[in-house]
This record gives structure tokens, C-alpha cells and sequence, in this order.
């Protein structure tokens, strides 16, 4: 188990100026335009294939790191060129973690790889988990996966909303309900491979920010997948659903957790890690534009109205990354989140991005609030960050329970 640091290594470092590299040179220079466009931004995609940061090989060598900082010090520094285009450009890691977290080897080794491609033949994943009717009440959840015994087939039909990469993917991660009795705990995923009949978009939803990004619903209508798609396998989610019966049986006792909540569960840490990215980017801005800007004779950022902000923002960033970090340490080497750690993780980065962002644009003043300058695109993609993956009411949720131990509502 590594020790807990918050030195980045010589390659660590290494990675990180590369990153950064590509963040200001390829990303930066794109956002405003992908942007106003709303489109996915593929020939960055395959420029970042082509330089090995879209790719398996490169995801593995940041998600195994055993230090922990690997995914989170790549997350900041793709998010700190652009949160739209570093959407596109990781996206399918959340379908790939879902894979990860919940798969046998010979899944993750079969379809992990495709889920990328490489330089020449660029892919695309998406993870399906939310719905219009069931995004944070996960118990409410219609799609339905029946299992066809005499074809050794599952069968999937339902609508997914909010999703990363939903219907222009190769490969998606849906989770489907197997048994309704069992609410939440009676969830399971399935990987659906590419061109399944039955699969199709929906609408794309144009969005508030990270508009570089492409979210879509999915409709799966009868789409059948051969049972070697179900993650896991049978045998464990046989076991798993028995558990939970049994529990159910005895009125309650020990959490089971589902596929969905693993994956997401594996993610809060990066999400953060991008929050703290945007927002980091947005403070530089200011903090360049408060030293440089000069009303009444002198630079603003001699006012301690704007210094003081300046000193919470930079104060405020840090603290979020450090939260961060402990979390990806922690989730890496095994420790368990017994005060919901990574969820504290996220909660704090992301309520920090929002705040930084506006506080941003209250120092560049009216020149904040145009387009001329990023921060009015910082912190319309700060937005999402308390609410993907677990808003920050469930956040706080998630918090409190861990903390009390009990159901609270």
C-alpha cells in the first residue's frame, strides 16, 4: 500500500506538464468554438488519441497508480483547458470504470478495449444509469431486463436519459432492473455491444454548459444481449440478489449495493478532481486579470475587496484538492469511505467550482459576463458538477447516513 502524499513524483510531474501542455495548446485555443457549436469536438478527441492520452493504455497506467493522484492530477489539468471538451475526451471512462468495478476479467479484457479503439479507429463508450424519471431516487428505476433461458439472452427495453455519449457510442454500460422487488438492490448491468438492434438515441438535449459534450437519451427497445453481456457474470448476481432477500426477509440489515452505486461510487473522487480543475482555471483568470487591470490609478486587485476574494478562492481550491486527493488514495489502496469520503470529495469541489466561477466573473465585472472572456464559460460548466453523478443534496445525503448510520430521508 502506498503512503498517503501530496508530493507528485518525477513522472507524476512529468505526466502533469504534459497534460498541461496539451490543455493550453490543443484544448484552450478549440473550447469557445466547440462550445457555440454543441457538437462533439472529434477532431480534438483524435488528437488526444493520437498523442496517447485518449487510450486504454494511458487510462490503466492513472487508474492503477497506487499512489492515488494519477486519475485526479489528469483530471484537473484536461478540465482546466476546457470542462466541455475534457467531457468528450474522458467520457467513456465512467462507462470503462463501470466495467472495472463491476466485471469479470474476461469482460473488462474484451470490452474495455473496444470501448476506446485507437489512434486510427477512434471509439466511444457511454454509461446508462439515469432515467426521466429516476435519476437520484435510483429505487425508481423502469428499465427492465428479462432473461431469455432458451436463448441464453438478456433482454432489455427502457428509456436512459442524461447520458455521456448516449447512441453516437460503440459500446454502452446500461443498468437495468432484474428484480423489482428488491428496489435498488435488484439492479444489474449490462454491457450492450455495437450495433445491437433495438438501440437507438433519443433526444439530445442541448445544454446550460459543458455544451462540447454530448448527452443524450438512449431508448432500448427489446435490445437483446448475449448472458455472457451481464457484468459480473450470473453466478453473482444470484448470489448477490439471494443476499438481498434474505436481508429483506429479516427487515433490513447490511447495505448491498448495486452495480450503478459501485461505479459511481469509484468516480465522486475524479469529479471533483474535475471540478477543482474549472475551478482553478477560472481563479487564474482573475487573479491575471486583477493585476493587470487598473481603475483609479492602480491595479484592483490593490483593493482588498478583490484581494480578499482572490485569497478565500485560492484557499478554497486547495482545500478541495486535497479532499480529493485523500479520497482517490483511499479508494486505490482499499480503505474503505467510513465518514463517505468520496463523497465529501465531490460535494466540497463542486460547491467550490460554483463559487469560484462567479466570484471570477464578479472581479473581470462586465467583461466577465461576456464571452469575450472563458469565466462565463467556466461557470456555465461549473454547474453540472453538483449535480452529475450524485447531486449535492445526495451528497450530503450519502454524508449524513455514513456518518449516523441511519436511513435518514
Amino acid at each position: 500500500m502506498a503512503e498517503f502524499t501530496m508530493e507528485l513524483n518525477d513522472e507524476q510531474k512529468e505526466v502533469r506538464d504534459w497534460l498541461h501542455g496539451f490543455a493550453a495548446d490543443v484544448i484552450r485555443p478549440a473550447a469557445a468554438e466547440w462550445d457555440e457549436r454543441e457538437e462533439t469536438p472529434w477532431p480534438v478527441i483524435q488528437e488526444a488519441a493520437k498523442v496517447g492520452i485518449y487510450s486504454l493504455d494511458f487510462y490503466a497506467q492513472q487508474y492503477f497508480d497506487q499512489t492515488g493522484l494519477g486519475i485526479p492530477m489528469a483530471m484537473e489539468e484536461l478540465f482546466w483547458g476546457d470542462a466541455g471538451i475534457a467531457l468528450s475526451i474522458v467520457g467513456t471512462g465512467l462507462a470503462a470504470v463501470g466495467v472495472l468495478a463491476n466485471g469479470t476479467e474476461e469482460q473488462i479484457g474484451t470490452w474495455v478495449p473496444q470501448m476506446y479503439g485507437d489512434a486510427n479507429d477512434v471509439k466511444l463508450a457511454a454509461f446508462c444509469s439515469s432515467e426521466p424519471d429516476a435519476g437520484s431516487d435510483v429505487a425508481s428505476m423502469r428499465t427492465r431486463a428479462v432473461y431469455d433461458e432458451a436463448k441464453d439472452e438478456w433482454v432489455l427495453n427502457g428509456t436512459k436519459t442524461w447520458a455521456t455519449n448516449g447512441g453516437i457510442a460503440n459500446v454502452h454500460v446500461v443498468v437495468a432492473v432484474v428484480d423489482a422487488e428488491l428496489g435498488s438492490k435488484g439492479h444489474a448491468s449490462f454491457i450492450v455491444p455495437p450495433n445491437t438492434p433495438g438501440l437507438s438515441q433519443g433526444q439530445k438535449f442541448k445544454k446550460h454548459g459543458i455544451r462540447a459534450s454530448h448527452t443524450a437519451e438512449v431508448i432500448l427497445d427489446n435490445v437483446r444481449v448475449p448472458g455472457s453481456c451481464l457484468l459480473g457474470g450470473e453466478e453473482k448476481l444470484d448470489e448477490r440478489l439471494a443476499r438481498a432477500r434474505e436481508r429483506a426477509k429479516a427487515g433490513g440489515g447490511e447495505r448491498v449495493k448495486n452495480a450503478a452505486m459501485a461505479t459511481f461510487e469509484a468516480s465522486r473522487p475524479a469529479v471533483g478532481a474535475m471540478a477543482v480543475g474549472t475551478a482553478r482555471a477560472a481563479y487564474e483568470v482573475a487573479l491575471d486579470y486583477a493585476m493587470t487591470r487598473e481603475q483609479f490609478g492602480r491595479p484592483i486587485i490593490d483593493n482588498q475587496g478583490v484581494a480578499f476574494q482572490l485569497a478565500e478562492m485560492r484557499t478554497q481550491i486547495d482545500a478541495a484538492r486535497l479532499l480529493v486527493w485523500r479520497a482517490s488514495w483511499m479508494a486505490v489502496n482499499g480503505k474503505p469511505f467510513i465518514a463517505a469520503e468520496g463523497s465529501m470529495s465531490k460535494l466540497f469541489a463542486s460547491e467550490t467550482a460554483k463559487k469560484v466561477t462567479a466570484q471570477a466573473i464578479q472581479i473581470l465585472g462586465g467583461n466577465g459576463y461576456t464571452r469575450e472572456y472563458p469565466v462565463e464559460r467556466m461557470h456555465r460548466d461549473s454547474a453540472i458538477y453538483t449535480i452529475f453523478e450524485g447531486t449535492s443534496e445526495i451528497q450530503r445525503l450519502v454524508i449524513a447516513r455514513t456518518l449516523s448510520g441511519m436511513s435518514i430521508r
